[in-house]
């Protein structure tokens, strides 16, 4: 059985947020930390589901990705770009 099977949809977020605020690099936990507070309680299984995959990802690929030093890989390419938009329109 996987995690996802076993752990309630609380604890799944709970646990995404945390993820989100803690990374490995500072400038990454201040852009998904935000982003998770504010989009994920919105999100359905399939895009919890992905952003959970991207949080896998290594935390200088997101920063390049996000920050347009490396493309963007197509399947997470909308979820990038939604995070890109939250982190750059919230600065404002």
């Amino acid at each position: 059985m996987t995690r996802a099977a076993t752990e309630t949809p609380d604890a799944r977020l709970k646990r995404l947020r945390m993820r989100s605020w803690r990374r490995g690099i500072k400038e990454m936990d201040m852009i998904l930390g935000p982003y998770a507070d504010a989009r994920l309680a919105q999100m359905d299984e399939e895009h919890l589901t992905l952003y959970d995959r991207l949080l896998w990802e290594n935390d200088h690929d997101l920063h390049y990705w996000i920050n347009g030093k490396l493309p963007m890989p197509d399947l997470y390419r909308d979820l990038l770009t939604d995070i890109k938009n939250h982190a750059f329109d919230s600065e404002a």
